[in-house]
């Protein structure tokens, strides 16, 4: 029987996830020729080609999908026996901030992976606004925060630059009258941002909703009675987006991420996780857009 070995399942599930070979070998601190290498003894054991190396960038085969699935699960259990065996250790309880519309889809994949490798430390999630999310960090409330913002403050650290856009009811007329009705959070962040874009472009605007509830934001858009911003691809499920050069351009928003200094130790692990899944959602978002 041929053995599969982990470090190389780990190798090619990076390649899969970020889209390359070099992005991969950022993440796995290894060099491209080492996860090269790598990739071209696991395809020769195998006898088959798992990556196709035509395009730009690589993908996957369909033995290469079929493949991942299997190594996901290999090194999840792997992963789980390591943790639960030998990283007895590692034990407290974390908070992580984060603003309601970034939450999905990185946050649940990272609190799965946490519970799963480090399954004596509790992470505590706490969901508000980018203001409020540093006001607590400030006072130590909070060990992790992420944000967005059109640059990071001091000690913050820029992981994903995703449009602002306008968003709408599906098939709505709203963003067609004049004064622009537009629905905004009191404490949303995206409220100075817009307004001098919408000002800067001598747009014609009143303020249809002013509430402290994202809901109240999400009925009156729904009804096609206003229109609001939102980043590109974390909108909700009955919203849709406006016509772009339709309305005046929103600019980038950057997530960001700050950390506490106090326990870096513990909090390293988090971190990483956030690091590399954010970076591969941005990958998935610049083929999607190809």
């Amino acid at each position: 029987m041929r053995n599969l070995d982990i470090t190389t399942l780990r190798s090619f599930m990076a390649v899969a996830d970020s889209g390359g070979v070099t992005r991969a070998a950022g993440f796995l601190n290894l060099t491209q020729s080492a996860v090269s290498m790598q990739l071209k003894r696991l395809e020769e054991m195998l006898g088959i080609a798992l990556l196709d190396r035509s395009g730009r960038g690589v993908s996957l085969t369909p033995a290469g999908e079929q493949l991942l699935k299997y190594a996901r699960r290999m090194v999840e259990l792997n992963d789980e026996i390591y943790a639960r065996l030998t990283l007895q250790d590692w034990e407290g309880e974390i908070v992580l901030g984060v603003p309601h519309d970034v939450v999905y889809p990185v946050i649940p994949r990272v609190m799965k992976r946490m519970q799963r490798d480090f399954p004596r430390v509790k992470l505590q999630l706490i969901s508000s606004y980018t203001a409020e999310l540093k006001e607590q960090f400030a006072r130590g409330a909070v060990d992790v925060i992420l944000t967005t913002e059109v640059e990071p403050g001091d000690g913050g650290e820029s992981l994903l630059d995703v449009p602002l856009r306008w968003y709408g009811a599906p098939g709505g007329t709203a963003w067609k009258s004049r004064p622009l009705r537009v629905a905004f959070s009191r404490h949303c962040g995206f409220r100075p941002v817009t307004i001098a874009r919408m000002e800067r472009a001598d747009t014609e605007w009143e303020l249809a909703v002013d509430s402290e509830s994202d809901r109240t934001i999400e009925v009156t858009v729904s009804a096609d009675l206003a229109i609001t911003p939102v980043l590109e691809g974390h909108a909700p499920s009955h919203f849709e987006m406006i016509p772009i050069g339709a309305l005046p351009d929103l600019g980038l928003q950057k997530i960001c991420l700050y950390a506490s200094s106090a326990r870096p130790h513990i909090l390293q692990p988090l971190l990483e996780m956030l690091r590399s899944e954010f970076c591969c959602l941005g990958r998935r978002e610049e083929i999607a857009a190809e």
